[in-house]
């Protein structure tokens, strides 16, 4: 993998570059749609790559590991060649999952015992495990194995845990090392900033995973709870450690908002169920604020989603109609609202890039976050 920045913000830490894999290139700032199981909910992979025009998505090694499971895959030539999908592809190594298992997973120095949420079954993730199952399923990024702390713990928690993570860390990047790729192409391994809400944790992390040297480097455990000026506080802390010649990945966020202030701190990378959702619930983002389409007020509105803000579904349906959909739990109605908002994340960080590399994006920044936090 190579990354090049080809413009920085002269008020901020925005920053535009390229990020090229061997299945195509990648211009950051980037949104990936969540693809967990190999797709994007609700979503034809030819509309992601055709009408929403993303660049890369993501997949989970923890819910691919399970269904359909590691034999099919390989079978399949990898999640490429199985979901038919031929940009580049980010897996999440299942630290997140394990994490939210809290109740059936054990913990230990070797990895983690967790019994399977769809059958019970136990399984166990070793750093070595995960990585091998990580060339299995074959993306261009493969994510080291973490622990993802819960919002609150306290610090001795949170400072054992990022220990273990950089424990693992160690044994994912030599494992990652003696093994070669299933398919023939290349992939490159992002380690995963952790340390809770503590800046001393943060910073001794951030100095940790950038002195390792890999191509990429993540930021997890933020936007599980925290208070937003905290996670806006400590990605800015964390930017200023890691190497500004490689890709940041701030995992897991976030708003329309999150996304320009985190633009603006020096991330690269995002990655966020919400955009998909939220719109199978009725919540549109757009350009102008916030719209709740099951509401009254949209009845006899024939107006397009969003006027300013490009929009897949602008030209073919109102707001009218879409709330209709809605209202008649017709299944087409979270569909078109998940496309019109994958569209505008992808919309968004594309109008980013333009403004970085004229040099608006801080003022530009400043009028489209008032806008966007708006219930419209």
């Amino acid at each position: 993998m190579d990354f090049k920045l080809t413009s920085t913000d002269k008020k901020s830490n925005a920053r535009a570059g390229e990020i090229t894999t061997d299945h195509g290139k990648i211009q950051t700032p980037i949104f990936m749609p969540v693809g967990t199981v190999g797709s994007v909910k609700a979503v034809h992979l030819k509309e992601i790559k055709d009408d929403i025009k993303a660049q890369i998505i993501l997949g989970n090694t923890y819910h691919l590991y399970l269904r359909p499971g590691l034999e099919v895959l390989k079978q399949a030539g990898g999640l490429h060649k199985f979901n038919g999908w031929d940009k580049p592809i980010l897996t999440d190594s299942g630290g997140y999952q394990v994490y939210s298992l809290a109740g059936t997973r054990k913990l230990k120095e070797e990895g983690v015992i967790f019994q399977s949420h769809i059958d019970g079954s136990r399984h166990t993730f070793s750093p070595e495990k995960v990585m091998e199952i990580q060339r299995t399923i074959g993306a261009d990024i493969i994510m080291a194995f973490d622990e993802c702390t819960p919002y609150p713990c306290d610090y001795d928690y949170a400072k054992k845990s990022m220990e273990l993570t950089h424990r693992w860390l160690d044994r994912c990047i030599t494992h990652f090392n003696i093994t070669e790729p299933e398919y023939g192409y290349n992939q490159t391994l992002f380690p995963i900033v952790q340390g809770s809400v503590y800046r001393d944790l943060r910073i001794k992390s951030a100095e940790e995973i950038a002195s390792k040297g890999t191509d990429g480097n993540a930021i997890g455990g933020l936007s599980v709870g925290e208070p937003v000026e905290m996670m806006y506080e400590l990605t800015e802390l964390v930017c200023s450690i890691l190497p500004k010649e490689k890709p940041r990945y701030l995992m897991g966020v976030g708003t329309p908002v999150n996304i320009l202030e985190c633009i603006a701190l020096g991330i690269d990378m995002f990655d966020c169920v919400m955009p998909t959702r939220n719109g199978r619930n009725g919540m549109l983002f757009t350009s102008e604020g916030i719209i709740n389409i099951k509401n009254e007020k949209w009845k006899n509105d024939f107006s397009n989603v969003d006027e300013n803000g490009g929009s897949f579904v602008d030209n073919q349906y109102s707001k009218a109609y879409l709330r209709h959909l809605f209202q008649a739990q017709e299944i087409l109605g979270p569909m078109i609202a998940s496309i019109h908002n994958l569209n505008f994340y992808l919309w968004l960080v594309g109008e980013a890039r333009k403004q970085i590399i004229e040099g608006n994006f801080s003022e530009w920044k400043n009028v489209m976050v008032s806008k966007l936090s708006a219930r419209l």
